[in-house]
């Protein structure tokens, strides 16, 4: 386990500083794209370490943000590839099942509430985000609207989410204040505003 902690650890690092290059950097250039590139590995990595701990740990919580962490960067990708805008099966199932853990993470949230756990506000938030965009996501491909402006809205979109989540992770981890949920939303009480004023730039220009 401790092997998969400084992997995850690691991997964390890398994509926080190579999201950081590919925002920064000009869109659909060559470093973009490697920035972007080495973003989403970086995120499989967190997947693939983070999963495997939650399961051992018996934590259920870190289970579904793992999956909610992980579809953002991986629909962002398939946004960023798929110019044509016609899904796969491969879309069909990881909207799914990030729809499915954002469902996960309202009932966690009613256990949590019932318990006196104050991180199901933390649950009910990131559950809404995550039927939302799995939802958006859904509609966007069922309408055969992700292409042009609104794929490339919907790359950026995911793509920043998947950002928030790391910097997240890197607060809660380093930052230890009460209540707890806080440092947990305030990444995307933050950041999300800049999202939806780039997304109407996107979109309007």
């Amino acid at each position: 386990m401790q092997l998969l902690l400084i992997i995850h650890i690691l991997a964390g690092t890398v994509a926080l500083m190579s999201a950081a290059l590919a925002v920064s950097s000009a869109k659909g250039k060559k470093f973009h794209v490697l920035s972007g590139r080495t973003y989403f590995w970086s995120m499989v990595s967190i997947f693939l370490t983070a999963i495997p701990m939650s399961v051992v740990s018996s934590n259920t919580f870190l289970f579904l943000i793992a999956i909610f962490s992980f579809y953002l960067a991986f629909a962002g990708m398939r946004f960023a590839r798929n110019r044509n805008g016609v899904p796969s099966i491969i879309d069909w199932l990881a909207i799914g099942l990030m729809v499915f853990s954002g469902i996960s993470m309202w009932l966690l949230a009613a256990v949590y509430f019932v318990s006196k756990n104050p991180q199901y506000i933390t649950l009910l938030v990131f559950g809404f985000i995550a039927v939302t965009l799995g939802y958006t996501d859904f509609k966007s491909y069922k309408n055969k609207t992700a292409i042009g402006k609104q794929r490339i809205s919907r790359h950026l979109t995911n793509m920043m989410g998947g950002t928030i989540a790391v910097i997240t992770a890197v607060l809660v981890t380093n930052v230890n204040i009460e209540p707890v949920w806080i440092w947990w939303i305030l990444p995307t009480i933050t950041i999300v505003p800049v999202i939806v004023w780039w997304n109407h730039r996107v979109l309007n220009n």
